[in-house]
This record gives structure tokens, sequence and C-alpha cells, in this order.
């Protein structure tokens, strides 16, 4: 049954920028921000991790990257890593929560997101937090000698004090993946970014660091982000989105992970999307020096890629179009 429409908060959205290829999808998401939802009344903040024992370089986005991102509106949210660093950057979204201001509601974001409709129309309700089901059965992995879904996931809940049942699927079986509580963490929200990070942080540490003996055969790394999370949400009160959302990892944003596959699968939205904001020149010398954007959207490669695939009927799994993508040279990364 739906539920009843909440009136709409207003809200922050938190993604973040480092060196690398995050900052250039730091300044795409801000760019498609801006271009397709005008009536965002936010603040779009960029947290970034800051040099320090955690990490053996500088973390830190160029400065041309970070006056661009400003030109755009967004604000630069300094943190200090911590737990993770280099060892497991995927817990810079973690951690960067702390940064974020305390008590105002929040929507966080992977920086490979654009956002291609209007995200102010969403209907958050921040007191039920929730995250992106555009996720596949990629963990726990089936082992021979593991001991099944139920007991790894209730090892989890156990370890935490959380009740298990109420986190099921009833419509889907036991021992089938969709009937435990699982997401993807490319987006999530929550009432108060400092107390849900300090829970999230607090989770995945103890997760990495007294895990449990049903998890013996389990990899975290880089899956260890995506374990905690759904023991978040479930302890937060908070739980699978309801069709109020739909537009996330719908019409209003695409998380396209990588620029071949979003040119391999994405919607012609989602490509127009992308090369209209990459089109200006004052962002198109800074997108240029990123390898995989210069030769997908500058150079012409992006709708070559796109040809390979028949789009009414693309592969069931992602690794057949990463595989034929990489066979045929296109696979940037």
């Amino acid at each position: 049954m739906a539920r009843k429409p909440v009136a709409h908060q207003p809200f922050n959205i938190m993604i973040v920028g480092q060196s690398g290829r995050l900052q250039y999808e730091a300044l795409l998401f801000a760019a498609s921000l801006r271009a397709n939802s005008p009536n965002f009344a936010g603040r779009l903040i960029v947290t970034e991790p800051q040099p320090g024992p955690m990490w053996d370089n500088n973390p830190r986005m160029r400065p041309a990257v970070v006056d661009a991102l400003k030109d755009l509106g967004a604000e630069i949210a300094p943190f200090q890593s911590q737990r993770f660093g280099k060892s497991y950057p995927n817990g810079n979204k973690i951690e960067g929560l702390a940064a974020m201001p305390k008590d105002e509601p929040f929507v966080f974001f992977d920086t490979d997101t654009l956002i291609t409709g209007d995200l102010a129309s969403v209907p958050f309700d921040f007191s039920r937090p929730s995250a992106s089901m555009r996720r596949t059965n990629t963990w726990p992995v089936e082992e021979l000698y593991w001991p099944g879904y139920t007991a790894t996931w209730k090892s989890l809940y156990d370890l935490f004090g959380l009740d298990f049942p109420s986190s099921l699927d009833t419509e889907q079986p036991s021992e089938f993946w969709q009937h435990y509580l699982y997401f993807n963490a490319g987006w999530f929200f929550g009432a108060d970014p400092v107390s849900f990070g300090e829970r999230f942080t607090n989770y995945a540490t103890m997760i990495r660091d007294r895990t449990p003996p049903e998890l013996i055969l389990q990899p975290l790394d880089p899956w260890l982000d995506q374990v905690a999370l759904p023991l978040v949400i479930h302890a937060l009160k908070g739980g699978r989105p309801g069709p109020e959302l739909a537009g996330l990892d719908g019409d209003i944003t695409c998380h396209y992970r990588t620029f071949p596959l979003l040119y391999a699968r994405e919607s012609d939205t989602v490509i127009n999307t992308l090369e209209t904001i990459a089109a200006p020149n004052k962002i198109k010398k800074i997108l240029k020096e990123h390898e995989p954007l210069r030769k997908m959207v500058y150079h012409g490669q992006g709708p070559k890629a796109r040809a390979l695939f028949d789009q009414d009927n693309l592969p069931a799994q992602e690794k057949k179009m990463r595989n034929k993508l990489r066979a045929e040279g296109f696979w940037l990364r």
C-alpha cells in the first residue's frame, strides 16, 4: 500500500569530492543539479577528505575544480579521515557525514550520479531513512561452506541488538537474497547527517574489526558500506523506499557508475544531459583532463560504444557489458 504523501521539506545534498576521477564527477553532478533542478533551494555540500595519516597522498581536489564547483553554488566541507582513508576510500561517504550541518535533513549521492529532473519535487520523508534499491545480489557471496543468507544477516543484526525479523520482506522466500534488507549505497537520506554518520561509522568499524564468525568467508571490500547501511537505516526506523521515490534511479537521477557504462545502457535523456552540461568551454577545459571524459564525450567514442548494444535488448548482467566494452577498447575508468 502506498504511503501517505508528506510535505516537502528543505534539505541539503552531500557528495564526496577528492583528487582523481571523483572531482570531475562532482563537477558534472553540480552542473546537472543546477541545470535540471532549478527549484532546489538547499545547499550542495561537497565533503572533501584532508591530508593526514590515513592517506599517503593529498586527497584534496585541484584548486581549479574547487573554483568551478563554487561557481556552480557548491560549498566545500573538509573532514579528517580517522577510520578509513586510503585503506577503504568508500569510507569517505561514511566519515564525510560529520562535516554536514547537524540536524538538517540530507540526501547523499554517489558522485557518479547525474540529476536529470526536478529533485525538489521528490517527497522525501526524512523521519524514515531509506536508500537505493538499484542493486543486485552482490553480497553476501554464496560459498560452498557458508551458513546461508539468514544466518549471515542475522549475525549482524544480533551484533548490534537489532530486531532481525522486522527487516525481512516476507513477500520473498527465505534464503532468496531479496528477502533481506539490502541497498545500493549510491543514495541514502535521513533527518540528521551527524547522528546518521556516527552510527554508520560505528557499525562499519565494528563489522570490520569484530567480524562475526558467520562472515568469515565473506569479502568486505568494497562491500562494507552496503553491509552496514541497511543496519543503520533499520536502527533509525527506516526501510525500503516506497513508490513515491521512484524518480530516484529513474526520471530524476541516474547513478551511471562509469562513462562507458553510461553510454552503453543509459537513456538518451541521460546522455543528452551529460553532453549538454559538459559543453561550455569553462567546464570543458577542466573535464578534458579526465581521460574517460575526454575520449567518451569530447573525442566521440561514447556513441561508438553505445552502438555495440541493442538498447531494446541489453545484457541482463553488467559484467557482460563490461567485457564487451573492454574487448572493443572502450573500457575507461
